[in-house]
């Protein structure tokens, strides 16, 4: 055994592998009887029923029941009253029909193919299905909650989920040490041992702001236990292992072979045997009978993940507004003096946070805010109304670009530190920020989990760089994009994606911002037809949220805005690099303070457009070009020819104010203009939609980078002649004559 603790392995080698050391009373052997009779009888039904549907049965692995279920009973036994489990598609049903007590006729009526499905999304198939039950305890008379987690066909990309959402679990529970809130994962013996994300998982467990005190592996071993039918019930396994399932189906069920032992031994008759499945089967007719009565599929009857009192008992948000985000300029200052201070007397921090400090001091007094201080700002008033904000990821605590410095390190004590956002208010929310393991699929999945447990939470995960979330690429497709429409689960991550075209390399320069525009389900060739609040609409609608924003103050409002939606909807944020030094970079508290909020487009504020008419072109953009295209054209004294406007919002797209700034500068040549390459950044995205906007009649031009293969070339001198040919071609106001439509 791999485990350094002799005392650790001196219990496994007692409580294990000591002969005869499983004794069980009569009436143990009797409920396990019972819980075997339910796993057996269940799988055997469905068999009879719906012979030709694909279910991922146990049937040789029905002993999984009466282990879960004596698990459960152990740890209730013992003070635990709410558990989350993950596990793949095989025996996911007989474990929410029995172990987790899904109701038998919503487990059936998944295989009717005349049921309508109820307009709550795209759904899933049966066995990829969560639930969420709070029931008693029968062997403990203590009430338990139980929640199994939805999850794809990927084997072992829940574990993680699992993991943050019982740290979270715990965290707000006050469950220090995993004494009331406990996880299990069930897994495949292959991909147990296949799969590197079991391994980034096991990773997490004794970091502390991650650690679950511990999990109860269940891991389902073909070596031991057996599939009677191969993969799934339509596979045949005799094409590839014909001796072995030879010898499978001579096998006796394990039921036959235990219930003929007990019988032999005196613990049950016969009659009694038969009872007890007679009993089930009557149960599970019935169920079959009532699942007839049903008409439409609910996908929220599966809900694994539910928020009491957030949304109404229909599921539906409470309002369809979003108030303004800004704050009063007390609070502001407020925190920005907890932000350029130490709030801990005899701390000595380094000369070089020293300064940083004194710069953010600077800057209060100037009322003027950079990156840093506008996300301490944000962070910092979520806390003060009771939102736990968690910040995650690797090296966030100080910043990957020595920015944020966040925790304080006591320079003359050795691990001594501070946190001074927690020093904010009297009955703030608790801030965590922590630095991650080195890995994406697993932390990423976490920090998805945790954001699962509560809406009145923050939690964001930070890439080091934007371009390293394709190791987790599987948690962005399988869950953040398409978990709501799957699962109904609302869920209201913020990913944090350092992007931007500054010569550092293809590696460490482009987030992928197509990968995520190409995943947004809004319609290119239709203009929205909203009533009411056409911002809220849009972003109700959405199934995920991609902003690229230019200022400080913009970035404020986004996260804030991310709170005080009636909704909650993962949020991608392409976070800039050397724009958080950037001197231009900076936002006044007048864009920051009561009544202001989050611009999704932000005009041309100089001569530009205060004279539209006089405009020959119109350029749109969006993050950081912005400032080099301003610098260009201020070079070249074309401040009252060409406007520059900004998307801020990329996606849900913002149709109304595009139209807006369209009809404000009328005929005028509208250019779209990316410091990425044309089949990367945002120019697929945006181009239809503009159309749309224009009615098929005229065009948008595209200026910037050629296609290419790499997204960011690794030669310095190539990168700056590919700036100067598009910001040259950006302000050639011939570049499209005689070019047809």
């Amino acid at each position: 055994m791999f485990i350094n603790s002799v005392e650790q392995c001196q219990w496994i080698r007692q409580k294990i592998e000591t002969p005869g050391i499983m004794r069980f009373t009569p009436r143990e052997k009797r409920t396990l009887l019972a819980r075997l009779v339910r796993s057996t009888r269940f799988e055997d039904f469905l068999a009879r029923k719906w012979s030709s549907e694909k279910r991922f049965g146990l049937e040789g692995c029905e002993v999984l029941i009466p282990a879960l279920k004596m698990i459960i009973d152990k740890s209730s036994e013992a003070g635990v009253d709410s558990i989350i489990m993950g596990m793949p598609h095989r025996g996911r049903l007989n474990v929410l029909a029995n172990v987790v007590r899904k109701d038998l006729d919503q487990i059936f009526c998944q295989f009717d193919p005349k049921l309508e499905a109820a307009d709550e999304g795209s759904g899933d198939v049966k066995y990829h299905l969560g639930m969420y039950h709070e029931r008693i305890n029968r062997e403990t008379d203590k009430n338990i909650t139980l929640s199994l987690m939805a999850n794809p066909s990927h084997l072992e990309a829940v574990d993680p989920v699992v993991q943050g959402k019982t740290k979270a679990e715990q965290f707000y529970r006050g469950d220090t040490k995993g004494k009331k809130v406990m996880s299990i994962l069930m897994h495949g013996d292959a991909a147990f041992a296949g799969q590197g994300v079991v391994y980034e998982t096991f990773h997490l467990s004794e970091l502390p702001s991650y650690t679950t005190h511990g999990t109860i592996h269940v891991v389902v071993n073909n070596q031991v236990c057996y599939r009677r039918f191969g993969h799934n019930e339509m596979d045949e396994p005799m094409f590839t292992q014909p001796l072995m399932y030879k010898q499978i189906r001579k096998q006796e069920y394990v039921l036959k072979k235990y219930s003929d032992r007990l019988i032999a031994e005196g613990v049950v008759t016969l009659q009694e045997f038969e009872e007890e499945i007679a009993k089930y089967d009557k149960i599970c007719e019935e169920a079959y009978t009532s699942s007839k009565d049903e008409k439409i599929l609910h996908i929220r009857h599966w809900l694994d993940s539910p928020w009491p009192g957030f949304f109404t008992a229909e599921g539906e948000p409470k309002s369809m507004s979003c108030p303004p985000t800004g704050l009063d300029e007390g609070t502001l200052r407020h925190i920005g003096a907890i932000a350029s201070s130490v709030p801990v007397e005899d701390f000595a921090i380094h000369p070089g946070v020293s300064r940083i400090l004194r710069g953010r001091a600077d800057m209060i007094r100037k009322r003027s805010v950079d990156w840093a201080l506008g996300e301490y700002m944000a962070f910092g008033s979520l806390l003060r109304d009771g939102i736990h904000v968690r910040l995650s990821g690797q090296d966030v605590e100080r910043g990957t670009f020595s920015h944020r410095h966040h925790v304080l390190h006591d320079q003359e004590v050795d691990k001594r530190f501070c946190v001074p956002m927690n020093h904010l208010w009297e009955n703030q929310a608790p801030y965590t920020v922590c630095n991650s393991s080195l890995s994406e699929y697993g932390v990423l999945g976490f920090e998805l989990g945790f954001a699962m447990a509560s809406p009145n939470a923050l939690v964001c995960w930070e890439a080091q760089f934007g371009d390293f979330h394709n190791t987790a690429q599987c948690i962005i497709d399988q869950f953040i994009c398409s978990g709501q429409a799957k699962w109904v689960r609302n869920n209201g991550i913020v990913l944090l994606l350092p992007h931007g075209m500054e010569g550092m390399g293809p590696e460490h320069s482009s987030a992928r911002p197509e990968r995520f525009l190409q995943m947004s389900k809004d319609d290119p060739d239709r203009y929205p037809g909203f009533t009411g609040d056409f911002e809220v609409q849009q972003l109700y609608d959405c199934n995920w949220i991609v902003v690229n924003c230019s200022t400080p103050a913009n970035y404020f409002h986004v996260l804030r805005r991310q709170i005080l939606l009636p909704f909650r909807k993962p949020l991608i944020i392409l976070t800039p690099k050397s724009l958080l030094r950037h001197p231009d970079a900076r936002s006044s508290f007048d864009e920051m303070t009561t009544g202001t909020k989050f611009q999704r487009v932000l005009p041309d504020n100089g001569p530009a457009s205060q004279n539209p008419e006089q405009v020959k072109r119109v350029i749109f953009c969006t993050g950081k070009v912005y400032y080099e295209l301003a610098k260009e054209r201020k070079q070249q004294n074309l401040e009252s020819e060409v406007a520059i406007i900004r998307l801020e919002q990329i996606s849900p797209f913002p149709f109304d104010l595009v139209k807006a700034e369209v009809v404000k500068y009328g005929n005028t040549e509208l250019v779209w203009c990316q410091e990425e390459h044309k089949n990367m950044g945002y120019y697929d995205y945006v181009r239809p939609r503009f159309l749309t906007v224009l009615d098929n009649e005229r065009p948008i031009w595209y200026v910037g980078r050629d296609p290419a293969a790499a997204p960011a070339t690794g030669n310095k001198f190539t990168h700056l002649a590919e700036l100067k040919r598009f910001t040259d071609a950006a302000f050639n106001l011939k570049s499209f004559e005689g070019v047809r439509f």
